[in-house]
């Protein structure tokens, strides 16, 4: 089995090479150079390296609909995608997760976007005239009326297509796709073979063309476009209803579970006689005297800035939860981006859940010859049969079978068909996307059960809710499941079938670690449930005499690796304390004195064992996901490299112990039944494309980058975010507006091959002052702190909270010096930017990148991993929490989501000046959650909705709000249920008053005073002047 080294000698794993000034201009996410040694080539398999991998039963391939019906597949998986213009060197970082949320993507009705046929080419004409309209949060209206005609984009010599032979090998069709992926193969010229060649995959065979692999040459015309919608989950039906504030147009709802496309035959290309007569505010532009106006955080959460396109254009753009760009109006060069001292990148959450998903199954998916991006609403359509990729202007062939629009039923409407009306949808993939028959859904769990693990009681809580939960895992009837236990030995558990009770193995020469009967040891979930259900029964009362206090984690995740490598799949570990024997142990390398000095701490991994052993798992497509429950240092900073270079998650819970801590059971229930039922993909690789002439150079989240633009997923899950930096590395002359598409290619845990597709369009600019009219402030600080963490990595945290510093600084002063036409005094921002100096502050002051010692180790590093594995949403919650005031709920404007009224209190800014002695306050800060009560709080909240007579009568530690019948009651935990069911993970609720000890947690929070170590926010604006003005 090939072996994948670890970092090159004298490199940290995720060091990025030397430090740079500015953290705009950091390398790559984390240090990984393309040319990984490793069995990750960039080469292509031979057709027996290909043919060999993996030896599980065959899973049957996507089903064929006839009769173009309606699919009603659930919206549960992500699929493929590919870049092709990124060609510089990748990196790797680490993500999180997301949660059901509600929110749509944008498969709207009556969108269209291809010409008319016959329609005169008219000079591409996206944008609204005049200068850029800053971005504005209202909703887009549909609109119907028919649209004036458009012309093709910008000329410009599209890359020589390859030439396409008759019917090629299978062997051929791979070399050719990879070879249309780029030259980045020849920077890894010594690595070994790839096992698994999803780079070729993803890079495609030739599916678009007219020449047909094998594969498809047979396949009958009559394959059907499935397009469905599946309901939202309970809870999430009314969140806003259609038309309301912050909600796309493209995602109202669709009661007949359909939609329907009334556009005229016009595309991107034909808008510019539309053009005339629109209102441009210029609000984002207005310059905002830091210093005087106080009170400039908006009373709602705040929207992502919409671009300034045309809104035929906007309302078919991927919906801003999905992909997200810093600057909404991309600099013509990057002179301009410099200029600008802003981050250009992309955060995106690919597989996200969706309440409506276009899901497409056809024989043929339509991509660019040349750059293999998929037909898109940003195409142009130069008539019936060709189109012209908006990435690298090749115009195409229409395949025939494209002509057939599914959903009128019409013969000769290519542009009216799903996949160029939606700019998220799903393809079923054919036979070409796959390089073994689909995987079975396999779950191994592996339990920590040395005597400190046992005290802590978390056997219990965990075997229960697996036994509680096993019905709902993801999969089908191919589904495996398996267990090991480890201390000082490891223990394996037959399921076979026909033994009355399951046998423990007990392997103890950990040096060398062998699987016993591994045919007995993954078993089918339901021809074996009752001795699963037995173990699990069983499993929390076998060691509660132990006294074994080693932790063999390293060699017990090498038995899993062994255990998983024939088929991939999950691997879910829970660890209790720092491994002791074996490879992977660890030493304590914290000390308490020292967590304050930022040249002091280790944030390192001390060992490689856990990244190379993660490299292996990632290249026979097993994730680790790691849940550490610890109340002493387990040097997350070394075994995080588990999950983050597999794909995997980490979960952290601090001092968990089942009767010392109990408000940590509820969270760790909450939060592994979500994990244990949330939707899953399996072997997924992800590409990023954008136009030609743009670039993408680092990549965050958690992965192993694979041939420089390929993002190695074994497991992908909904909850995890990614985010990509990039630069314009040729002018966009004659661009009017780029293009970026991500490509997620997994096998869902039903045993389809999937491709989710996510397009957006934004508008080029060419002043400065339109560049920070297009700045979305909360994406900026998203990619900013993901980079801060790469930066604290490599060089130190200090050197990563002034380069945070330097970015306010830097855009500040650019725009005081290049866009202000009058000088004046103060500290002035741009509208668009008027929060930045705030939110930077905001990082500063979390755990991530404080300083001071109330911050253990451990948990520094696991805010690390949630900026790099969570998608921005949670995100921003976690960095500047939200403050309500809740004594006083009433239900004017409040949402009303099934037949539950949720009262909608406006937010208050982070500070003690904003507290009345009198009222109650709920902080909400992402994963917990305070709500503080002041001493003079009026009476009826304290009994009707804490239950208590009076201030005095108060628990110390509350954690729950008594389920009382009155209406102060049942609006508070309305609200509160509310915030807690839009995300993945579980917040704590600490109920706390002036004398309580979680009170300095909460005045941590409040990110607008000053603490021990850190600023005011005033004094900060003070300091930012100060540097700006020299």
């Amino acid at each position: 089995m090939a072996q994948p080294a670890g970092a090159p000698a004298g490199q940290h794993p995720y060091t990025n090479g030397p430090v740079q000034n500015q953290l705009m201009h950091s390398p790559d996410g984390q240090g990984y150079s393309p040319a990984v040694p490793g069995s990750y080539s960039h080469q292509m398999p031979n057709s027996a390296a290909v043919s060999s991998a993996g030896s599980f039963p065959p899973g049957a391939s996507p089903p064929v609909l006839s009769n173009w019906q309606y699919s009603q597949t659930p919206v549960s998986q992500p699929l493929g995608a590919q870049p092709s213009h990124l060609a510089r060197v990748p990196g790797t970082g680490s993500a999180q997760p997301p949660s059901s949320l509600p929110g749509s993507t944008n498969p709207a009705g009556s969108y269209q976007c291809a010409a008319s046929p016959g329609a005169p080419p008219l000079h591409n004409s996206y944008m609204k005239p005049g200068p850029a309209p800053p971005p504005v949060t209202q909703p887009l209206t549909p609109l119907h009326p028919p649209r004036p005609p458009l012309g093709p984009p910008p000329v410009g010599g599209p890359p020589r297509p390859s030439p396409a032979a008759g019917p090629p090998s299978a062997q051929s069709v791979l070399q050719s796709a990879a070879s249309q992926e780029g030259d980045a193969r020849s920077a890894a010229s010594d690595v070994s073979v790839v096992q698994n060649s999803y780079d070729a995959i993803e890079g495609g065979g030739l599916m678009a063309t007219p020449h047909h692999s094998p594969a498809t040459s047979n396949v009958k015309m009559n394959r059907s476009v499935g397009y469905s919608y599946p309901a939202l989950p309970p809870g999430y039906q009314h969140t806003s209803p259609p038309g309301a504030p912050g909600m796309n147009a493209s995602a109202l709802q669709y009661p007949d579970g359909t939609k329907h496309f009334h556009q005229p035959a016009l595309g991107t290309n034909h808008l510019t006689a539309s053009m005339g007569g629109l209102s441009l505010q210029q609000e984002g532009l207005r310059p905002v005297n830091l210093l005087q106006e106080r009170n400039i955080l908006p009373t709602t959460l705040l929207k992502a800035p919409v671009p300034n396109l045309h809104e035929d254009i906007q309302k078919l753009n991927c919906n801003p939860e999905l992909f997200r760009c810093t600057l909404t109006n991309i600099p013509q060069t990057q002179a301009l981006l410099n200029k600008a001292k802003l981050p250009l990148g992309l955060l995106l959450h690919p597989f996200k859940d969706l309440s409506q998903l276009p899901v497409v199954t056809s024989s043929i998916i339509v991509r660019c010859r040349s750059c293999r991006t998929y037909i898109n609403p940003f195409v142009s359509f130069l008539d019936q049969r060709r189109w012209k990729c908006n990435l690298c202007y090749r115009v195409n062939d229409v395949p025939e079978e494209f002509l057939y629009n599914p959903v009128t039923r019409v013969y000769g409407e290519p542009h009216k068909r799903p996949e160029v009306q939606n700019a998220t949808i799903e393809f079923m993939a054919p036979s070409e996307y796959m390089l073994r028959p689909p995987q079975p859904p396999v779950y191994l769990f592996v339990f920590d059960v040395s005597h400190n693990a046992i005290e802590t009681g978390y056997l219990t809580t965990v075997c229960q809710t697996l036994l509680d939960n096993l019905d709902s895992l993801p999969g089908n009837t191919r589904t495996k499941i398996g267990f090991i236990t480890f201390d000082s030995t490891i223990h394996f558990y037959s399921l076979q079938e026909g033994l009355s009770q399951p046998q423990m193995l007990i392997v103890s020469d950990i040096e060398d670690v062998f699987i016993p009967m591994p045919e007995n040891l993954l078993v089918n979930l339901n021809e074996n449930k009752e001795l699963i259900q037995d173990l699990l029964k069983t499993l929390p009362q076998m060691f509660t005499k132990s006294l074994e206090t080693h932790s063999a984690l390293g060699p017990a995740l090498q038995a899993a690796f062994k255990l998983m490598s024939p088929t991939g799949g999950r691997i879910t570990v829970f660890q209790t304390q720092l491994p002791s024997v074996g490879m992977g142990a660890l030493k304590s390398r914290e000390e308490p004195n020292q967590r304050a000095t930022a040249k002091d701490i280790h944030l390192t991994p001390s060992t490689d064992f856990y990244k190379k052993l993660a490299l292996d798992c990632s290249g026979q497509q097993v994730a680790v996901d790691l849940f550490l429950l610890s109340g002493q240092y387990s040097d997350l900073a070394s075994l995080g490299c588990i999950s983050r270079y597999s794909a995997g998650s980490v979960y952290y819970y601090q001092s968990y112990h089942h009767k010392h801590n109990p408000v940590q059971v509820e969270k760790l229930q909450k939060e592994l039944k979500r994990y244990l039922t949330r939707k899953i993909g399996f072997e997924a690789v992800m590409r990023i494309r954008c136009t030609k002439g743009l670039s993408i150079h680092t990549f965050h989240g958690n992965f192993f980058v694979r041939s420089t633009d390929l993002l190695s997923l074994p497991n992908v899950n909904p909850d995890a975010g990614y985010a990509v930096q990039m630069s314009v590395e040729e002018s966009l002359t004659d661009m009017q507006v780029v293009s970026f598409q991500s490509a997620l290619l997994y096998t869902s845990s039903k045993g389809e091959r999937r491709i989710r597709v996510h397009t957006m369009c934004l508008p080029v600019v060419t002043t400065l002052s339109d560049v920070y009219l297009g700045a979305d402030v909360q994406a900026i600080t998203g990619l900013l702190a993901n980079m801060a963490v790469d930066r604290s990595v490599s060089a130190t945290l200090s050197d990563a909270r002034d380069a945070l510093v330097n970015a306010v600084i830097d855009s500040l002063a650019a725009y005081r010096s290049s866009v202000l036409s009058i000088q004046q005094p103060g500290l002035t921002a741009p509208f668009s930017l008027r929060l930045f100096p705030l939110y930077i502050l905001a990082l500063l002051k979390q755990k991530a990148f404080q300083t001071g010692t109330n911050t253990r180790l451990d948990e520094r590093i696991f805010t690390m991993c949630q900026v790099k594995n969570q998608p921005l949403v949670y995100l921003m919650l976690m960095t500047h929490p939200s403050l309500y005031r809740v004594d006083n709920l009433t239900d004017e404007g409040a949402l009303n989501i099934n037949d539950r009224t949720i009262p909608q209190p406006p937010l208050l800014q982070l500070s003690v000046e904003k507290l009345c002695r009198d009222g109650a306050y709920l902080m909400d800060a992402g994963s917990v959650m305070f709500l503080w009560i002041g001493k003079n709080c009026g009476q009826g909240f304290i009994s009707q909705v804490l239950g208590v007579p009076n201030y005095g009568s108060v628990p110390q530690n509350m954690t729950h709000l008594p389920e009382l019948e009155t209406a102060e009651s049942i609006r508070t935990r309305a609200f509160i249920s509310w915030l807690r069911e839009q995300r993945p993970f579980f917040p704590i609720l600490y109920i706390i008053k002036d004398e309580s000890p979680l009170k300095s947690s909460f005045l941590q929070n409040m990110i607008e005073d000053r603490t021990e170590s850190a600023l005011s926010y005033y004094e900060f604006l003070l300091h930012i002047q100060q540097q700006v003005n020299k």
